[in-house]
Order: structure tokens, then sequence, then C-alpha cells
């Protein structure tokens, strides 16, 4: 007998009240409820659990299971397995995975693997009906039999039905065991009903688990383009690349915390699967707008660093007053030959040395002002303004200049961090950017607040933030998350060229201050220190000699 005609040939045994008209037309109506039922629902896992459970229910059958077709290794894949008898609960909400091995779809000689029921129905895209998989000539049970052999179960009656898509192509397979009797635990053939339900329920599975595995290709493509423009951005600087990731990472943290509070203002805050992946999407674009940005001011090490730091140049510069000096006092010295003063000589040595000295002194300041910081004083500023018109030297055209210029001094004069108000303005445009960009996508509904999410993170509670100004009450839980998450990375982060990484007590002291300043959201930061999300965070992600002891006064 023909392979193809096999299932269409078989006769399948009358199943008594299954096959009348009332027990069609209750089992349709089950059926219908089970497509609508499947159509919402979103995880694929359970989605495949559901489909596997309503055959079985509307078949009586003791046991079945799902495949998965697996195109790169040309095999079909075990998914969730259940046999009510024995109970036993393989895959899918089960806390055991399956661990039997793929079906493969071609032989050893390389042809279709006909003598696997499951296969074969596979390859051909047909269903396969078996009364008794003992007496059956055409398929190899033989590893049917050794888990029988070893549960002491008696696999009996099979139906094996092939899951297609629109384009009729095989995604999986829907294999059931042993249909039982109405009132009874005596397994029956599976009747030519059954097999109708069951294909048609099959049917309308494997479209909607396409539509699933589409929707899942879809954002899988979306997270490596995210990927990818942290991928630039990483590679554009080394030193925002490991923001891009953390940043998310401690979002997720921290929205987690705060959708297990149950007390205070946020006790009702709560995220389904979807606000979750939502917010993860948000986290990950949160900077997307510094692929705008110029690599000379986002890698800004010093004061003077725009394509090279340019202290090197006053170094230089340094030293050609040290030369002059020491020209200036050897003239002086050669204007005293032949000696007649020699007290007159070493006050010369004296000056000169004093001199060089001094000039070392400026040069010295001149570097550790170069190198930025938390606050620079009045008085030091003073001193770099005195040390530029105070000093002259003679340039490479051969004439006499100030010490620094204009552009050089407003950037050693920079009173916190390395960035001249200029700079901190392209650094604070990229949030611009970001907004721009994200509001240039057509997100779908579940994603629709990602560009709020992503751009509030550099506003303030008290509305003295940026870009838009926003207050509190203008602002989203998670875009206020997203602004907690993005502060205590780039406060304990090591890996910035003009800062070392913060002591975990000095970073949770300056954002204390932020939240009583109104910066910072007060009622997600306590959740922060009071669930320990800050010290999770930091054993995973600082350094350890940066975690010490926090005092929390909460």
């Amino acid at each position: 007998m023909p392979f193809h005609a096999y299932h269409a040939m078989m006769t399948p045994a009358k199943n008594t009240d299954l096959d009348t008209i009332e027990g069609l037309l209750g089992r349709l109506e089950h059926l219908n409820k089970i497509g609508a039922a499947l159509s919402q629902e979103r995880d694929i896992n359970r989605l495949l659990e559901s489909i596997l459970l309503a055959t079985k229910r509307i078949t009586r059958a003791d046991g079945g299971t799902i495949y998965s077709k697996n195109t790169s290794s040309n095999s079909l894949q075990f998914e969730i397995l259940r046999t009510d008898s024995h109970q036993i609960a393989m895959g899918g909400s089960a806390d055991e995975p399956v661990h039997f091995p793929d079906l493969p779809l071609v032989n050893a000689a390389g042809a279709p693997n006909d003598s696997l029921v499951a296969a074969y129905s596979a390859i051909h895209c047909v269903t396969v009906n078996i009364k008794d998989a003992y007496n059956d000539p055409d398929f190899n049970f033989s590893g049917t039999r050794v888990f029988d052999q070893n549960t002491g179960y008696r696999s009996q009656s099979f139906l094996t039905v092939p899951m297609c898509n629109q384009d009729g192509d095989v995604i999986g397979v829907l294999q059931l065991i042993n249909a039982t009797r109405a009132g009874s635990s005596e397994v029956a053939p599976f009747s030519q009903a059954d097999q109708q339900l069951v294909e048609s329920l099959a049917s309308q599975a494997a479209i909607v688990l396409n539509t699933h595995l589409l929707i899942k290709q879809l954002e899988d493509l979306f997270e490596s383009f995210v990927s990818l423009i942290n991928l630039a951005i990483d590679e554009k600087s080394p030193y925002t690349g490991g923001h891009c990731q953390r940043v998310p990472t401690l979002t997720m943290m921290l929205a987690e915390a705060a959708a297990k509070n149950q007390e205070g203002p946020l006790a009702d805050f709560n995220m389904s699967e979807m606000d979750r992946y939502e917010l993860k999407i948000a986290s990950l674009l949160h900077d997307c707008g510094k692929i705008t940005t110029p690599v000379h001011v986002v890698d800004k090490a010093t004061k003077l660093q725009t394509l090279f730091d340019r202290i090197e140049l006053i170094d230089t510069r340094f030293e050609v007053l040290k030369r002059d000096a020491e020209i200036a006092a050897l003239r002086q010295q050669l204007g005293l030959r032949p000696c007649v003063d020699a007290s007159a000589e070493q006050a010369v040595t004296t000056t000169l040395a004093s001199q060089l000295d001094t000039l070392d002194e400026e040069r010295q300041f001149l570097r550790a002002s170069n190198s930025g910081g938390e606050f620079m004083s009045d008085a030091a500023v003073a001193r770099v303004r005195h040390i530029a018109s105070h000093y002259q030297w003679r340039n490479a055209t051969g004439q006499t200049a100030d010490f620094l210029s204009v552009e050089e001094t407003e950037n050693l004069c920079i009173r916190k961090g390395t960035l001249t108000p200029a700079e901190r303005g392209i650094i604070n445009d990229h949030i611009v950017s970001t907004i721009k960009m994200l509001e240039k996508l057509p997100w779908p509904k579940h994603l629709k607040n990602v560009p709020e999410f992503a751009g509030g993170h550099h506003e303030r509670m008290d509305g003295k933030g940026y870009p838009k100004g926003l207050t509190r009450e203008q602002m989203s839980v998670q875009a206020r998350i997203l602004g907690i998450a993005d502060i205590f990375e780039a406060l304990t982060a090591s890996d910035r060229p003009y800062k070392p990484g913060m002591k975990l007590s000095q970073a949770i002291g300056i954002m204390t201050r932020m939240k009583e300043n109104g910066h910072i959201d007060p009622d997600l930061f306590d959740i922060f220190l009071k669930q320990g999300v800050y010290l999770e965070y930091a054993r995973a992600f600082i350094d350890p000699t940066q975690i010490d002891e926090v005092k929390l006064t909460l």
C-alpha cells in the first residue's frame, strides 16, 4: 500500500456518541472556543501547550506530543509531551524539559525518513491514523516500544497530524496517543470525527503559531537593529558602549523591584510582559542619539582634549619659557665676564633656579587643572587666568603671544568635569536627537511609549531638567526609573575617560542629595535602596574595590 494513501485508507472505528450530530455540534462549538482562545495567546510555549491540551480534551486522548520543525537540522524537535495515566509532563509549563533526541527527517542514506510516523507526516504533509502501533507493518515503533517497556505503558492508537502554515509549509507535528471511549478508560482508535476535528484545530493552531513565529522573528530582527545601533556607538566610543548595555539591566532590576513593592505611592504600579518588553526596548534605545554626537566630545577625557590632549603643547611652551630663562641667565653671566662679581653670578643662578621651579609648579598646576574633577575653586580659576596672560612666549612664527589662547583658558577654567558649556550643550543635545529619531518610527501599540520612556531620562522632578523641562507629574514611572538607572550607572562606571568609578557610598550620597533637591524621584529611589537594587547591581557590575559600606537613612 502506498504511504501517501495510508492515512486515507485507514477506517477509524466509530466512537459511540462522539459521531452523533449532537456530539459533533458540541465539539464544534468547543473547537471554535479553543480557536478564539488560541488567537489571544501571546506566549509561544503556552500556545503550544494549549494546542496539545485542547486536542487531547476533544478526542479524550491519554497522551500527546507536539514537535516543531527545526529547519537548520532538518529534524523534528520535541516541544511538549503529556501522558495523563502515567502523570508524565515534559516541556511547556512543566518543570522537566523534554530530553528525547530530535527525529531526523532524512535517514543515514539521505532519503526521506518515512519509517517514523511523525517524520512521515511532516515530510508528506499528511495525517496518519493508526489503530494499533504494535501491529502496524509500515512504521518503525521500536522507540515507542522502548518507552513503553521503561514506563509500563501500552501505546496503541495514534493520530499524527501535520501543522501547516498559510504557505503550506509544515512547521510542526501534533501526535495524539490512545483515544479512550466515553465514560471509560478503554483505549479505542481515533474516529473519523476525531481526525477531522484535530486537523481543523491543527490548521487553526498552525496559522496562529506561524503568526507568532513571524512576530518573534520581527522582534528579534528589531532587537538586532537596536543592538546594531549600540554596537555602532560602542565602536565609535568604547567609553559609552558599556553604558548602553548596563543601563537596560539596571532599569529592569529597578522596574521589577517597583512592581513587587506593595506600599507607598507606587503600591499600584505593576507591569505586564508587554510592559516589560516596552521598557526594555526604551532602555536599550535611551542613548541612540549619541550616534550623532562628535567623538571628541563624547570621549573628552581632559579639558584640553580635542583630537589629542593639548596639554602636551602647553608642556612644550613651558620648556620654551625655561629655555628662554636659561638663555637670559647665561647672557647675564656672560655680561659679567671676566668674572668681576662672583656674588652677582650666583644671584643670577639662584634667580634662574627659582624661575624654573615656578614654571614647573605652574606646569603641574595646569596639568592637574586639565584632568577635571567635581569642582574647581575661584582661586584655581584666577590662577589659570593669571598664567594665561602673565607669561609671554615666542610662537612658531616668531611672534610674542599670551601663554594660553582664549579657548585654552576657557577650557582650563571649566568648573566641573571636562566639558565647556558649548560642549555640554552638544552632549545634552543627544537626548533631543534620541527623541527625534524615536518619534520618526511607526511604533506598534504595545511600544508606543518608547519615545517618552527613553526621552525622559534627563528630566528632573522639579522641572529643571532637559530637553522639555517636564515635572514629575508629567512623566511616566518608567521614564523616572530610567533616569535613576542612567545616573547611578554613570556615577559608578569605571570605564569613563574623564573620571574613575565612584565608591558605592559616594554615589549613593550624591543621589541622596539629588533626591532632596528634586532631581530624581524620591519614592523610586527609596525602593532602589530598601530593596537592595543598588547592591545587587553593584555585585554584578561594579569593581569590588568600589563596593564599600553604605549607611542608609530612610
